[in-house]
């Protein structure tokens, strides 16, 4: 269930203004009340405390109330038009409409259509609550309806009303009346009239049981008197005609009546009586036009609560199917509350019930409305002006859909879901008592009336699918009682009383389950709780009384069934699972004289049961909630654990019981054997009031071993221990192990414990025996603890005479028995100094100890002659000064002697006294155990504020004189030291690492982010130097790892790096920082160098080992590869790199070139044949060029010639225009044009800002289709043409014809184009030039086109492949100029 915060704001509307006097401030429940059905309201107020946890806050008030008429015209579908989810609920024709939809909804449609989506549900409370609801067949009324439906053709029940009389309408017209008896008294109605009227739809019962009003399935209304049984009224016309009586509903006023029609429509019905003629008059309320009402529900009061200040309104609650809407009747219609339901399920039941309940010691009503799975509460209450204020309560939300609501109390609420279980639940707590499934009853469903069927099925889609779950007339509560119809019978529920719920249990045998419940009654804790009356302590003596007779019957019933025979283990198991439910309540109930004299009698009659007690009381004697047991059972007790061999178990018993009933003597020998030391000095102290012997019974055991020097067993380290806690609790005035220590005798105690222990010899000593043996033997056994003890003591001393001199005297024994004794170690002296020197540091010190004592144990713990135990010596020095002991030494001594003693810490502590923090590194670096600690030393001096810049500067240069120490020590911790706090200065800092291989780690760690160290590298000031004398020392001492640190340094120059790492030979390293640079193909040279010469070595090595070892046996097989590789690397690599590289080889390098004459000699033929090629094929190149270009010359310069004499567009001659400035154009096709008829045919083009003629008959004949023509036609010019500009004054003849060419571009023009052409036609066949250039082709695709010679093509033909190919060894023809 979910709880939402309380009293949310709902519409509300305040009181408009009135004629009415001011009503009495709000109804106060100390006002005695008296009882009705089975709730008392007295009774309810004296459990507020417990059960009622409402929280109220008031609701702010809207600006301006709304009125019946706003509300009447809202549209109650506003939100989402209405879509009916299965047709064929309203399938009237296949409807019997006698038979009014009495089938259960368990054997028929029981399905939820939201049950899947629950997500929540409610836990199962059969255990705590036991059987909340009781239910029973009424027979007398079952059988009647039966009978009538046989005897008389009553038919089916179709409605039920409950007051004093039990109201059952039928199907047929009929309206039978039963008394309490389940007689049945009247038989209101007829047939005939039934056949007219339809069906009973609707009953109801006035407040005095007097009227009985029936609504019909055809809509008429009729008045009964229940006392003759006649017919006062019958109303036909209080609404609109063809409409069913959903519901109608007599108010507290019995002149007044609600109902409401399957149209929706409410209307309010006023009888009256005038001059012996009975009248009804009748006022819409609501119309069903504006929003369907489904339910209604009038407030009513109960007869002690009609001076109720809120009864006088007449509230009456209606739902429609998309609000709630609250109205007052009286003294005017008044509109005081609507609240929307929100989205939810269209067939889901709205319903509404109202019920005054007790909030906050005031009676007011509530009204509980749900559709679908969510309840709300809202609490109404008038103020002291009149206004009726409405507050929200907690919600809840449930996991099925609701199909009916009712109150059975204030707390207690009954629902029914959609598949016929009914749900009991508390409404403060919102926890469910109990589920009961009732689908025997076989409810009778109000679906016909909904729908109408009785008038020919006129109502809404919505209605009708409301209708189907609805069963508003087939329950009814009266008295907290529950009446349910059925299709033959009459089903009644009630609450159980508090005595039949724990008999019911009792029954079922469930004896642990009544136990609980019956304590809940008695704690008041328990929920739907009838029958107990009276104040608390009577309640709960009821309650305890009966709970003692389930007691005595479940023991019996343990004795009784305990298995007879069979295992041990078995009957142990049984008695455990009951006797302690038996020992728990008895406890509970604080019966103790039940639980050991009745019930331990009972249960000794079985050993295994009696066992099982005494382990039961464990428990509750070591938590001290049993106190004061009877000395036989404390015998019992004892003894019986201790047969069971636990005796830690009977130690802890013995501490927490009263034994002052037992024999002492006894029970101390059973303690001393068993050693259970606790329980020894308990029961001494509790028992005799002796608090000395303990100590002496421990002092002899632990003493001897101590005094010889042996080792201490573990037994009597653990007796030690006890000792010094014992000791200590005595000298604080609290009890051991437990509690304390009376006020009386705390004095005589402390005196008594003081003088045990400084006594000068013990009781029975021999001559052997030292002065002192008790401090001498703490002393020795835990120097430390006893001397806190001690310590703790004097805190707690007052300064009075006799405690001063207790102290003193204790003083001067600790040092009498060790400075005069050698045989205690620095630790323990120091201990003791330590103890000392806090103890006189103290303002209020009043002890007196010698300083040449000090003095002596400073030369003791600081002894350069004695190596042993330093760091021990070092560390209780250092815990005297630090207890205040400084005082007693001179500094300066105590510094030389400290560092003498290589005390670092001492040296550390007396110079941050003095604030010699410089000082201090020095301590950390010579300390091999903290030196690490010097960098967050240095780090916190520089950082934390507090220290002055002096202070600061100090530290750091005393950091830099120790720079390369601390590189050595961490060079991570010393990166990021001079990163944080001096960024500025790391140059300094690199000058200062004389030592390369440092000064690498702490560049490293101080630029390569992978080390670790925590610093933005932007925020570091460093010069792109820095960076790369770290990869020069990268180079030189991690070679391997460059690549790596290059791709996260950002900081470099790539020129300089480069330089670096051409300088260590790292080629891979300079490769990828030619790619980064961009320059992949000298990078790709660098890996090509890296490639081959590992490549030739692999070659030359077998020949080198053939030279020293047996001959290879293919010796000329590698010669011949190895001048391979050789030749393939002078393509690629210089040949004095090869020689070079070669000649440095150890084995070549020794004067014998004999084994490599033979490559060497290869080599040089290969170059001079290398060198010959080159200078003939750039011989051929310069000649080929030379011709070249004198035949584009040539062709350039030649004129051009006209084919005819007229312009090729308008076919005059070109001498027309004389008179005009135009131009003559002719293109090297041949065409003649006019300039000004070019520009007509737009045959101008726009390159790079110049104009550019083309010739229209050309490019005209182009678009027109002949873009096939074969590249012949193409050179002949027909498509690029070179232009001539004639001036219209020089026109062409054979005298004189001066021709303009068009001016030069920096690229070849169509007619130099057209020159190369025929230059190519006039040397019919290829060109060196593209011989070579075929040959270098193909070299290079054998080299590195494998898969080449699979491609085809035009792009791949070959000019050796041409049939026509002829290899002409002529030199060219010379062209005539």
């Amino acid at each position: 269930m979910e709880n939402e915060p309380d009293h949310e704001n709902v519409e509300q509307s305040l009181c408009a203004k009135t004629t009415e006097e001011e009503l009495n401030k709000s109804f106060n429940l100390e006002a005695s009340l008296s009882k009705f059905s089975y709730i008392d309201l007295d009774k309810e107020l004296e459990f507020k405390n417990d059960l009622i946890d409402d929280k109220e806050f008031d609701i702010p008030q809207v600006d301006t109330p709304p009125t019946l008429e706003s509300i009447l015209n809202e549209t109650d579908d506003e939100d989402e038009s209405f879509v009916l989810e299965d047709p064929t609920l309203l399938n009237i024709d296949t409807i019997d409409s006698h038979s009014y939809d009495t089938s259960s909804v368990a054997s028929s449609d029981s399905g939820d259509r939201t049950n899947l989506k629950r997500k929540k549900k409610l836990p199962d409370s059969f255990s705590l609550h036991g059987s909340v609801m009781r239910h029973s067949l009424l027979k007398g009324i079952s059988a009647q309806i039966v009978s009538a439906a046989d005897k008389v053709d009553a038919g089916l029940p179709t409605a039920i009303a409950v007051s004093s009389l039990i109201a059952v309408g039928t199907s047929h017209g009929l309206a039978l009346i039963f008394d309490q008896n389940q007689a049945l008294r009247l038989c209101l109605g007829s047939t005939s009239v039934g056949g007219q009227y339809g069906a009973i739809s609707a009953l109801s019962i006035n407040n005095d049981c007097s009227r009985l009003l029936c609504g019909f399935a055809k809509g008429q209304i009729t008045m009964w008197d229940l006392a003759s049984g006649k017919l006062l009224r019958s109303i036909t016309d209080a609404h609109p005609p063809g409409t069913a009586i959903l519901h109608i509903k007599f108010t507290d006023d019995p002149t007044l009546a609600i109902c409401n029609d399957s149209g929706g429509s409410v209307f309010e019905l006023t009888f009256k009586r005038v001059m012996g003629v009975r009248t009804c008059e009748s006022r819409c309320l609501f119309s069903g036009s504006k929003g369907e009402v489904c339910c209604i529900e009038p407030l009513h009061s109960k007869p002690e609560l009609k001076d109720h200040p809120i009864t006088q309104f007449s509230l009456l609650a209606m739902a429609s199917l998309t609000k709630i809407l609250v109205i007052g009747l009286k003294p005017s219609l008044k509109v005081w509350m609507t609240f929307p339901y929100g989205r939810m399920d269209p067939s889901s039941v709205p319903l509404l019930a109202w019920h005054f309940v007790a909030v906050h010691n005031y009676v007011n009503p509530m009204l509980a409305f749900c559709r679908g799975d969510v309840v709300h509460f809202l609490l109404v209450k008038r103020d002291e002006s009149g206004a009726i204020h409405v507050t929200k309560q907690k919600h809840l939300h449930l996991y099925y859909d609701l199909i009916n609501f009712t109150w059975i109390n204030s707390r207690t609420v009954v629902l029914l879901d959609s598949v016929e279980k009914l749900h009991v639940i508390d409404r403060q707590t919102q926890e469910e008592l109990e589920t009961v499934e009732i689908s025997e009853v076989q409810l009778v469903y109000n679906s016909s009336h909904f729908k109408s069927l009785a008038t020919g099925g006129n109502v809404s889609q919505a209605l009708a699918l409301v209708g189907e779950k609805a069963c508003y007339q087939s329950i009814s509560s009266y008295g907290g009682q529950i009446f349910y119809l059925g299709t033959k019978s009459v089903y009644v529920m009630m609450l159980r009383s508090w005595r039949e719920r724990v008999d019911h249990l009792l029954k079922q045998d469930c004896l642990t389950e009544a136990l609980a419940l019956a304590w809940s009654f008695h704690e008041g804790k328990a929920k739907a709780v009838v029958g107990l009356s009276g104040d608390a302590s009577k309640r709960k003596a009821v309650v305890a009384d009966r709970m003692v007779e389930i007691l005595f019957h479940y023991a019996d019933r343990a004795l009784k069934k305990c298995p007879d025979q069979g295992k041990i283990q078995v009957m142990e198991q049984h008695f455990q699972d009951m006797v302690p439910v038996i020992v728990d309540y008895c406890l509970l109930l604080q019966r103790k004289d039940l639980l050991f004299s009745q019930m331990y009698d009972k249960l000794s009659e079985n050993s295994v049961a009696k066992g099982v007690f005494l382990e039961c009381l464990e428990p509750y004697i070591l938590s001290d909630k049993l106190v004061g047991m009877t000395p036989q059972v404390m015998k019992d007790l004892i003894v019986h654990f201790q047969d069971k061999k636990l005796m830690e178990n009977v130690e802890a018993l013995i501490v927490h019981m009263d034994i002052t009933s037992l024999d002492i003597q006894q029970v101390v020998l059973m303690c001393w054997e068993n050693r259970l030391y606790d329980a020894m000095i308990y029961v001494y102290n509790r028992g005799m009031n002796e608090f000395i012997s303990p100590m002496e019974k421990l002092f002899r055991v632990i003493a001897p071993p101590l005094n010889a020097g042996r080792t201490l067993t573990d037994e009597q380290v653990v007796m030690g221990n006890k000792l010094l806690v014992y000791i200590s609790c005595c000298l604080a005035g609290r009890a051991y192990p437990l509690g304390d220590i009376p006020e009386d005798l705390v004095p005589l105690v402390k005196n008594q414990v003081f003088e045990f222990l400084i006594r000068l010899h013990s009781a029975e000593a021999s001559p052997e025996e030292e002065i002192y043996p008790y401090v001498r033997t703490l002393l020795h056994f835990d120097t430390r603890e006893f001397l806190n003890v001690l310590a703790l003591t004097f805190e707690d001393f007052k300064n009075d005479k006799q405690a001063v001199e207790y102290q003193q005297r204790i003083v001067d024994i600790l040092l009498k028995v060790m400075v005069e004794n050698s045989d205690f170690t620095p630790s323990q002296v120091g201990c003791l100094f330590t103890f000392l020197a806090r103890q006189l540091a103290k303002p209020d010190n009043t002890l007196f100890v010698n300083r040449t004592l000090f003095d002596q144990v400073l030369e003791f713990l600081c002894s350069p002659d004695d190596d042993s135990r330093h760091s021990e010596r070092q560390q209780v020095l250092l815990e005297l000064l630090q207890a205040g002991g400084i005082v007693q030494f001179e500094e300066s001594r105590l510094i030389r002697m400290a560092e003498k003693a290589e005390f670092y810490q001492i040296c550390e502590f007396m110079y941050e006294r003095e604030h010699q923090y410089d000082k201090i590194i020095d301590c950390y670096l010579r300390d091999p155990l903290r030196e690490e600690e010097v960098f967050n030393y240095i780090h916190n001096i520089l950082s934390i504020p507090g220290h002055s810049a002096e202070e600061k500067q100090s530290v750091w240069q005393k950091a830099m004189d120790h720079i390369e120490e601390l590189v050595s020590l961490r060079p991570c911790k010393a990166a990021e030291l001079v990163a944080t706090h001096f960024s500025e200065q790391i140059e300094t800092v690199i000058k200062k690492l004389q030592n390369q291989v440092l000064l690498f780690k702490f560049l490293r760690s101080l630029l390569d982010p992978r080390e670790g160290i925590h610093v933005n590298q932007e925020l570091l000031q460093m010069s792109p130097c820095v960076t790369e004398q770290f990869i020069e020392l990268l180079c030189q001492f991690s070679p391997n790892q460059v690549i790596e640190t290059l791709q996260v340094l950002e900081c470099y120059r790539l020129e300089e790096t480069i330089q670096i790492t051409q300088k260590y030979q790292l080629h891979e390293v300079t490769a990828y920082l030619l790619e980064k640079k961009g320059d992949i193909h000298g990078a790709f040279l660098i890996m090509l160098k890296a490639l081959w010469f590992p490549l030739l070595e692999a070659m030359m090595a077998p020949q080198k080992l053939s030279g020293s070892a047996a001959p290879h046996l293919h010796p000329e097989a590698l010669k011949s590869l190895t001048m391979q590789v050789l030749n393939s690397m002078a393509a690629f690599i210089a040949l004095p790199s090869i020689l070079q590289r070669i000649l440095q080889d150890p084995v070549y390098g020794k004067g014998k070139l004999g084994e490599i004459q033979g490559l060497i000699l290869g080599m040089l033929d290969t170059f001079n044949y290398e060198q010959t090629l080159l200078e003939t094929t750039t011989s051929l190149l310069n000649q080929d060029l030379h011709w070249s270009l004198c035949n584009l010359r040539a062709s350039v310069t030649r004129g051009l010639n006209p084919k005819q004499d007229y312009c090729s567009i308008c076919l005059q001659q070109y001498k027309r225009r004389q008179e005009m400035a135009d131009e003559i154009i002719v293109f090297s096709c041949g065409h003649l044009y006019h300039s000004f008829c070019l520009q007509n045919k737009e045959c101008t083009i726009e390159t790079e800002g110049q104009t550019r003629w083309t010739c229209y008959k050309c490019s005209s004949s182009n678009k027109g289709g002949k873009l096939s023509e074969n590249s012949s036609e193409i050179k002949k010019g027909k498509t690029t043409s070179s232009q001539v500009k004639m001036s219209p004054s020089c026109h062409p003849s054979k005298g004189d014809s001066t021709v303009k060419k068009a001016a030069s571009e920096p690229v070849l023009d169509p007619q130099q184009i057209q020159a190369f052409d025929q230059l190519c036609r006039l040397y019919r066949g290829s060109s060196r030039l593209a011989l070579l250039t075929e040959l270098s082709q193909n070299r290079s695709s054998e080299s590195y086109r494998p898969f080449s010679g699979s491609q085809s093509g035009s792009a791949f033909s070959s000019i050796f492949q041409n049939e026509n190919f002829q290899l002409q060894l002529i030199p060219p023809p010379v062209t005539e100029d």
